[in-house]
């Protein structure tokens, strides 16, 4: 089980990371090899699965989230924790809430990442 305190810290350095425009200091939290899950996938990178694997793969994906206008910002809600996951409740930069789940190893890296958006 996820202690809170974890997932709560784990969560702030995780937006803050986004907030920063630090891909680097972003894939920080990811493994080498992590899957990202997202309807936005579908949207900008025409793959129907909406799925992408490694951090090469998800580099474009995620340099063309920075550099949308306006610029990125993500406002923090709050933080659920689970067996080896969290999920972590944020507002985007365009209004919308977003849950998006992540899933850990034991060395406390992001292994998958699951984005779920509001209407």
């Amino acid at each position: 089980m996820i202690d809170g305190k974890w997932a709560k810290q784990f969560a702030m350095e995780w937006i803050e990371s986004w907030n920063s425009h630090d891909l680097d200091r972003i894939f920080s939290h990811y493994t080498d090899d992590f899957e990202m899950m997202s309807p936005l996938i579908i949207a900008r990178m025409k793959v129907t699965s909406g799925t992408l694997q490694g951090k090469e793969k998800v580099r474009p994906y995620w340099q063309a989230g920075l550099s949308a206008q306006p610029p990125l910002k993500f406002e923090f809600i709050d933080v659920f924790t689970g067996a080896k996951s969290i999920a972590l409740h944020y507002r985007n930069a365009s209004g919308k809430f977003v849950i998006e789940i992540l899933m850990f190893n034991d060395q406390g890296k992001v292994v998958r990442g699951i984005a779920h958006y509001s209407e």
